[in-house]
This record gives structure tokens, C-alpha cells and sequence, in this order.
């Protein structure tokens, strides 16, 4: 067998010219320690802060501490199995999760991984989770509404698109309901809405999702789930997660989108217990000194968005928890100082049957009347301050003194307030209805209904409305205000008096 000599050399010269000198150089520490979610790791002198490393078994974890000898990484996943001396390298990248379209109506948790057993999300658009919030020149002032489908909240402490509003109360005061009606309000409105669940039970998760299938609105829905048998680092990177799952429909599509955080008095206990972990000093009620830093680089991202940079806008309702109504704590107080307004849940007025339980005396919207419609901004003034002298003299009247009638009219005209106020869980009203109703009651078009028949009243009002005047609700949707105050007016009075004659003739029948 003959050798070709020239064919070899060819070759041998062709594989040099195209020999590409390529070296391939990561940087790799050692772990020292591993316990509770933390790893304690030697050798990794350039890696930065938030930035990602990977242990040799694959597991992912955060560089959080840079100390002089050791970086403190939070282990995002199993830690069980790692063990001194595993082998970890820096990836080069910031933490990152998938976003797009194929995230509504899933459930995921806060790396952006199916939890809802309906197999892998089709996406490979990804955004960083930490991200600079947008500066004054990228922003306009708040001024649509983002209507929340409850009568007292729309009426009195408005929450406009790009705000960041408050849920604050104590436990079981209906504080997750607010928002999850607010979530169910924006069916066909073109809003995406992230719901994002900090330390919650899964149970209760998974009855929140049923009921938004239920009333068709997880299409338009992300669940992010960190739940409480979740680490803390999970707890923490949650509500960063469902921000971000926001931001990609606000910057790439320009969309109105709400995100309802439940809730960051959990977020920042779960913060709390990493910082300890890794030693950092702790300050006050234990927490770390840059606590406030954690909620207001989350809320800060809520913006309304400048018409030339798509006009999107992402709302927030962050949710804290207090102790015995403590909103002088630490937490609360810092929350509400980043916020534009909180709405208050009060105990002792769920307990009274008041539902929701909004106090809309001590509640406020700093965005105020910029966030309402012409329609429900005219009624809703007159209600503000019929409840105000409601409070007024329902304290006085608790002495047991003789009252003059125009005192005791405004008495009865407050509990008919408060009677309109009250409404059924996952029972959004649209605004048009919202303004028939509280127009009815501060006219003193109800004046002559007996209180407990009022609700009864107010349904079957705009029962009849809708059916015989339907173009006076639609007046008010189209033109955001009431185009015929007489005619509305007209209309609640004759129904008014058919009513309480109906009324009358079922209790000459009864007797």
C-alpha cells in the first residue's frame, strides 16, 4: 500500500490553518461549609454580588455575602447533598427567569419552573430579576383608573395604573380577597395580572387558582408560588420573580399589568432569617439594616410608563400582615412610607359584618381623584363626607341623647351608606354600576328604605336600570360621566316608589 505523502500534508496543512487556539478558564472555589440553605464558599475572589454559581452536582445558588476570605451563596434548591469541599464556579450572569406569552394561566415558582403539572412552559425569552426601576424622564403621573371592582375602594380610595396601594390589616381580615377581586375585576380589560404568594399555604393557592378558572380569568393570570414549606431564599426571590414576569408586557407589548404581592410581611421575615444566617448585624426586630432597600426596589419598579416609551404601566398591592393592628411596626412602616396610599382592614368591622372591611376613615390614596372617572368623582365627594358625619355622630348619639330629626336623618342616611358599601367576595362591580348606586344613596333616593332591605333594593335597582334604562349605564361607560343627572334621577325615584309599594302589599298579604 502505497502512502500519499502529498495527500497527508495537504490535509495536515489545512487542519493547522483552521486550528483555533481556545482555552477554556473558569473560575472554581471550594465549599468550606454548607447548613440551612447557605453555603460558605473559598475561592471565588472576582464573583460579584447576585451573581450566579453553580455547585458540581448542578445546583444553583446566589452570591449574596463577598466577604475579605469566603463568599456566603444562598443555595436556590437541595442542600441536603452538598458537602465540604464540592466544587463550585462562577457562571458569569445575573439570576434570570423565563417570561412571555406561555406564563399565563401557570402556576410556577420563584425561579420560573412549573409547579402546575401541565408539563414544560414554551418559552426562551428570559429577563434579569434585578433590574434599575425606570427614572423620573421615563414616567408620567398616575392618572387611569385601575378599577378594582369594589364600591368603597373605587369610590373613596382609588388605585389608579402605575400606583403602588397598600393592603394593610391584621390576619383573616380579607386582605387577599381585596386583591384577588381586584385580579378578577380585569377580565377584558387587557390587564396581565401576576399573583404572587409569599410563605401562603399551597392549599390555599390552589383554591385562589380554582376560582380564577372558575370565572375565566387565568388566562390572563400568573401564579408565583414560594409556599411556606419553600427556603426562605425562595421566599425572598419570589416577589422579584412575578415583577419581572409583569415588566416583560409592560416593556415589550406596552400593556397595563398588576401585581399583587401576598405578602412582604413574609417576604421580609424570610430575608430576615437569610441575613442571620449569613451573619450580617442585625438592626431592629432582628431585621438587617438595608430591609427597607428590599421592599423599595421592588415597589419602585410599579410606574406608569411615558407615552413615547410605550405608555405601559405596572400597579402593585403589596400586602402586609400586622400584630394586633400594629401598623407603628417596623415593617408596616416601612412599606407604607414607599407606598402611595394604604387601605386599611379593620378587625372589629369584619366582626360587625362590614364586608369588605375597609376603614375609609384612616385609609388614603395619594393618587386621588386623577385616578377616577368624572362620573364616580361627583358622587363619590358627597359620600366621603356623609360618612365623616355618620362617625361623627354615631359616636355622639352612643351618650344616649335626645336627637333632632336632621341629626337622626343623617344617621340613617350614614347606615344606608354603609349598607351600600358592604359586598360579596368575587363579586367585582363594574363602575357604571358602582356610580347608579352610591348616586341613589347620597341623593337620599333611599332614604325611605328600610336598612336591612337596602342591598335587596340596590340589586333590584339596577336589575331594572340595565333592563328598562340601559342607556343611561351606558352613557355613563362611554363618557366616564352622568349625561342626564334628572333623568337618573327620575328613573331611581319612580323605581323607588314601586319598590316600597311592593313592599306594603307583601305585608298587607303576610298579615
Amino acid at each position: 500500500m502505497k502512502i500519499k505523502t502529498d495527500e497527508i500534508a495537504s490535509v495536515l496543512k489545512k487542519e493547522i490553518a483552521s486550528f483555533d487556539k481556545k482555552l477554556d478558564t473558569a473560575e472554581v472555589g471550594e465549599v468550606l461549609t454548607v447548613g440551612d440553605g447557605i453555603a460558605r464558599v473559598y475561592g471565588l475572589e472576582k464573583v460579584m454580588y447576585n451573581e450566579m454559581v453553580e455547585f458540581e452536582d448542578g445546583t444553583l445558588g446566589l452570591a449574596f455575602n463577598l466577604e475579605e476570605n469566603s463568599v456566603g451563596v444562598v443555595v436556590l434548591g437541595p442542600y441536603t447533598q452538598l458537602r465540604e469541599g464540592n466544587q463550585v464556579r462562577r457562571l458569569g450572569k445575573v439570576l434570570a427567569v423565563p417570561v412571555g406569552e406561555a406564563m399565563l394561566g401557570r402556576i410556577v415558582d420563584a425561579m420560573g419552573r412549573p409547579l402546575d403539572g401541565k408539563g414544560p412552559i414554551a418559552t426562551t425569552a428570559t429577563r434579569p430579576m434585578e433590574i434599575i426601576a425606570p427614572g423620573i424622564a421615563r414616567r408620567q403621573p398616575v392618572h387611569e383608573p385601575m378599577q378594582t371592582g369594589i364600591k368603597a375602594i373605587d369610590a373613596m380610595i382609588p388605585v389608579g395604573r402605575g400606583q403602588r396601594e397598600l393592603i394593610i390589616g391584621d390576619r383573616g381580615t380579607g386582605k387577599s380577597a381585596i386583591a384577588i377581586d381586584t385580579i378578577i375585576n380585569q377580565k377584558g380589560k387587557d390587564v396581565m395580572c401576576v399573583y404572587v404568594a409569599v410563605g401562603q399555604k399551597s392549599s390555599n393557592v390552589a383554591t385562589v387558582y380554582e376560582r380564577l378558572e372558575k370565572l375565566g380569568c387565568t388566562d390572563y393570570t400568573t401564579i408565583v408560588l414560594a409556599s411556606a414549606s419553600d427556603p426562605a431564599p425562595m421566599q425572598y426571590l419570589a416577589p422579584y420573580t412575578g415583577c419581572t414576569i409583569a415588566e416583560y408586557f409592560m416593556y415589550e407589548h406596552g400593556k397595563a399589568t398588576l401585581v399583587v404581592y401576598d405578602d412582604l410581611s413574609k417576604h421580609a421575615n424570610a430575608y430576615r432569617q437569610m441575613s442571620l444566617l449569613l451573619r450580617r448585624p442585625p438592626g431592629r426586630e432582628a431585621y438587617p439594616g438595608d430591609v427597607f432597600y428590599l421592599h423599595s426596589r421592588l415597589l419602585e419598579r410599579a410606574v406608569k410608563m411615558s407615552d413615547k416609551y410605550g405608555a405601559g404601566s405596572l400597579t402593585a398591592l403589596p400586602i402586609i400582615e400586622t400584630q394586633e393592628g400594629e401598623v407603628s411596626a417596623y415593617i408596616p412602616t416601612n412599606v407604607i412610607s414607599i407606598t402611595d396610599g394604604q387601605i386599611y382592614l379593620q378587625p372589629n368591622l369584619f366582626a360587625s359584618g362590614q364586608r369588605p372591611a375597609v376603614d375609609v376613615g384612616i385609609s388614603v390614596s395619594r393618587v386621588g381623584g386623577a385616578a377616577q372617572i368624572k362620573a364616580m368623582k361627583s358622587v363619590a365627594g358627597k359620600m366621603k363626607l356623609d360618612l365623616a358625619q355618620f362617625r361623627e355622630l354615631e359616636a355622639f348619639a352612643q351618650l344616649g341623647t335626645e336627637l333632632d330629626a336632621t341629626t337622626q336623618a343623617q344617621l340613617d342616611r350614614g347606615y344606608r351608606v354603609l349598607e351600600v358599601l358592604k359586598q360579596d367576595e368575587s363579586n367585582p362591580w363594574e363602575v357604571e354600576d358602582q356610580v347608579l348606586s352610591i348616586f341613589a344613596v347620597t341623593r337620599g333616593l333611599m332614604d325611605k328604605i328600610p336598612i336591612d332591605r337596602v342591598r335587596e333594593f340596590e340589586l333590584a335597582l339596577l336589575k331594572h336600570v340595565r333592563q328598562a334604562h340601559s342607556e343611561l349605564l351606558e352613557g355613563i361607560r362611554k363618557s366616564s360621566k352622568i349625561e342626564n343627572e334628572q333623568a337618573l334621577e327620575k328613573t331611581i325615584k319612580d323605581f323607588a316608589s314601586s319598590f316600597m309599594e311592593g313592599r306594603a302589599a307583601d305585608v298587607r298579604s303576610q298579615a
